[in-house]
């Protein structure tokens, strides 16, 4: 069977959250409930690794603001990664060139990865901080779930979160007023912050 649709959802989960899904698709393999797991992806100083810096996203994406600059740290980490993964995938099944699957997988994850961030500045400009650990509890069960899914259903898997894509892109598309304004904000505050350092210096 063609890994195509388990090379896009894994592009989706990795534009959301890259660390789960290696940590994910790692510990399915190694426990032996899929054999279409690449070894390298279950190797220990991979687990471990992914196991650590998943703990860390789980902590700093659900502070406000802190997950926005994480986000903008992982704009090249998370695509580089799914193009990772899809090419190890599709290396392993041999049905899909690397290449292709790479560039599935890669460009996938930039345009989940693209509303993830985008949707975070949006919930960024709520006062209270719970927002913030809802959506990102929200992410990592949805992760969670279509990876685990993909294992045993790839297809209506890949449906689901191209599903899920699309109707985040739209969101999206209705919440660039509101970046629009927090990226202004935050901008000011930055210039009342570089004023109030340099009170004699005029503003750019």
């Amino acid at each position: 069977m063609s890994v195509l649709p388990l090379v896009f959802t894994s592009g989706w989960a990795s534009g959301i959250n890259a660390y789960a899904l290696v940590l994910l698709l790692g510990v399915f393999g190694a426990t032996g409930v899929s054999d279409d797991i690449p070894a390298t992806l279950q190797r220990p100083e991979v687990l471990a690794v992914a196991g650590a810096l998943f703990l860390c996203e789980a902590v700093a994406d659900k502070i406000p603001y802190v997950d926005s600059a994480w986000d903008s740290v992982h704009t090249v980490v998370r695509p580089l990664a799914g193009a990772w993964v899809g090419a190890l995938l599709a290396g392993q099944s041999g049905s899909l060139s690397d290449v292709a699957a790479g560039l599935i997988g890669g460009s996938t994850a930039l345009a989940s990865h693209t509303v993830k961030a985008g949707t975070r500045m949006a919930v960024n400009t709520s006062p209270e901080p719970f927002s913030n650990m809802v959506v990102s509890l929200a992410e990592d069960l949805g992760v969670g779930g279509v990876v685990t899914f993909a294992m045993f259903h790839p297809l209506p898997a890949a449906i689901i979160a191209g599903t899920l894509l699309l109707a985040g892109l739209l969101v999206l598309f209705f919440l660039v007023a509101r970046i629009r304004r927090f990226l202004r904000r935050r901008a000011q505050r930055r210039e009342e912050r570089r004023l109030a350092a340099h009170p004699g210096r005029p503003p750019d």
